[in-house]
């Protein structure tokens, strides 16, 4: 397989239906969005070669987001039912807050705003959740504009932003980077 086609040349793209769309699309550019939060996560990973744990955890969550970027680039949802490893439900979501609570039993309360930084992967993983919520208004604006989308889709980026951002604390925890409250 090429890795070039040339059927985009002209500017278009083509969905899991079928359907030629502009690469302008709202639907393209919403699952640019969770494409880049996968890479900023891919990112933080190669910083983390000393955690395990967390980078067992990245791993699944980038599937994750390669079977959210399907679902919505699926509008009929042609793949959804034949193709379980682009499956999005609730047992995903409560992964995520399962991690975000094991995680949070680690970490000092909150008692005021952090600034964004820290270590290298901390950092990363303050920007995945920039992007990731980014990507979650995409979703939204995507659904105001075609109700089609399953709100799991929803559900999981907005869990997934609220995860990374305990994580970055906890990868900074661990690389004694401390928090600039705000």
């Amino acid at each position: 397989m090429k890795i070039y086609t040339r059927t985009g040349d002209g500017g278009e793209t083509g969905l899991f239906d079928g359907t030629r769309v502009s690469k302008a699309d709202a639907r393209v550019a919403t699952y640019g969005d969770v494409d880049e939060v996968n890479a900023w996560v891919g990112f933080a990973r190669s910083r983390l070669t000393d955690q395990p744990d967390i980078v067992e955890i990245l791993v699944e969550i980038q599937r994750d987001l390669f079977a959210l970027g399907a679902r919505l680039a699926d509008p009929r949802r042609k793949i959804a039912d034949r193709v379980t490893k682009a499956a999005i439900g609730p047992s995903a979501t409560a992964r995520l807050e399962g991690w975000i609570d094991s995680f949070e039993s680690t970490l000092p309360p909150l008692r005021r705003f952090i600034l964004a930084g820290g270590s290298e992967a901390g950092s990363a993983l303050h920007v995945a959740r920039t992007v990731c919520r980014r990507a979650e208004r995409a979703i939204v604006a995507l659904q105001a504009e075609h109700a089609v989308l399953e709100p799991d889709v929803l559900v999981y980026v907005n869990r997934l932003s609220d995860l990374l951002f305990v994580m970055a604390r906890v990868v900074n925890l661990r690389a004694h980077a401390p928090e600039i409250e705000w």
